[in-house]
């Protein structure tokens, strides 16, 4: 299990993988099992495979968690050597923001960036989309996976490569989930274990509206806000769309997503499912 190089500049990037084939897999660290799947769905991808490690501060809205985001470099590091990663690219802030965090240059995420967690949180997919770009023009990916479980994300990501001619793939990896079907993430370890057990009800919620797609859409929300309710949990949102996040229709893929506070944390989830007629 070789330890995967640091690199911290363009310079040393293009050091170490050259004229290579290059799968690529971002993180912001604390690395968990999802993140492990990430990085061995990307291993096969690319001749050398790059997993990057930065906390992007322009994606946290003033009082939100960039100061408590937690921080585990030296595991970080153990987890990528298990994955196989060839190249672990750390910059720092100012690599990434060289003119500052208030660049003259961002991307702008367009109306599917302003709903849902764009509602919430305003400036959160401009600061993704931009450090996403940077990180591409930095490390030149063939191609990027990215997790399903940010489905939004995902979403305006390929977007982005898409219509601005990134010439970068854009692969989703489904999302990792806990034995009781809660969706693996880094804000999970802030659940107090009463708020373990309700958070649970988010998947729970995510397979009623699957069992209940053959009736439509009224039934598979009905269904799914129906076990939110038993659980106790008030959803910021629970809405169901196309598979690229336009009006869903029958008969066709669609998806469903949710997010709610248990606790601290805010959560997010979501599954595919086929509406009936």
């Amino acid at each position: 299990m070789a330890t995967p190089a640091i690199a911290r500049t363009r310079a040393e990037l293009d050091a170490a993988h050259g004229d290579s084939t290059v799968s690529f897999v971002p993180t912001m660290g604390a690395l968990h099992d999802g993140h492990l799947q990430l990085l061995k769905h990307a291993r096969p991808l690319g001749e050398t495979l790059v997993a990057s490690i930065f906390v992007n501060p322009t994606q946290f809205a003033p009082g939100e968690d960039f100061d408590a985001y937690p921080r585990t470099f030296d595991a970080d590091l153990e987890r990528c050597a298990e994955a196989g990663v060839d190249i672990v690219f750390a910059p720092t802030v100012e690599t990434m923001y060289p003119t500052g965090l208030v660049d003259t240059v961002t991307v702008d995420p367009g109306p599917l960036g302003s709903v849902l967690e764009g509602a919430v949180r305003p400036t959160h997919f401009r600061g993704v989309l931009t450090v996403v770009a940077k990180l591409f023009g930095l490390v030149r990916p063939d191609v990027a996976v990215f997790g399903e479980k940010d489905y939004q994300q995902l979403t305006l990501i390929r977007h982005m490569a898409r219509e601005l001619a990134l010439g970068v793939e854009i692969v989703g990896c489904p999302t990792v989930r806990e034995h009781d079907g809660l969706a693996m993430s880094s804000r999970n370890r802030y659940l107090s274990a009463d708020e373990r057990r309700q958070a649970a009800y988010l998947s729970a919620a995510l397979r009623a509206g699957v069992a209940a797609g053959p009736d439509g859409a009224d039934a598979v929300l009905a269904e799914a806000h129906a076990v939110l309710e038993s659980a106790g949990i008030t959803p910021d949102y629970l809405v169901l769309t196309d598979a690229d996040m336009g009006e869903p229709r029958p008969g066709v893929d669609a998806h469903l997503l949710v997010a709610a506070k248990v606790g601290t944390p805010r959560l997010l989830d979501n599954t595919a499912l086929t509406l009936g007629a």
